[in-house]
């Protein structure tokens, strides 16, 4: 759980893009919060959550983490001695 300031919390919740991972934890919980506050607390609402978080990791990861991680690999030579890539 993101557990920021009473001051860094006012800022999020007012606008403020976040700048740090605590922060967007927060807003994330925040917004996650907020569905099941609206749709109401039940298992299908928490795998509506759980599934929408899951993806989001899952393409962060396809799209800006992967290739992130292959241009390194790239750069500075490879790790993994039977690596492929």
């Amino acid at each position: 759980m993101p557990y920021l300031t009473p001051d860094n919390r006012i800022r999020i919740d007012s606008g403020t893009k976040p700048m740090i991972g605590g922060e967007l934890n927060y807003l994330i919980t925040k917004e996650c919060d907020d569905f099941i506050s609206r749709k109401g607390l039940s298992y299908a609402n928490i795998n509506e959550v759980m599934g929408a978080l899951a993806c989001a990791q899952a393409e962060f990861y396809r799209r800006v983490a992967a290739p992130y991680e292959d241009q390194k690999a790239r750069e500075n030579g490879e790790v993994y001695l039977n690596g492929q890539g």
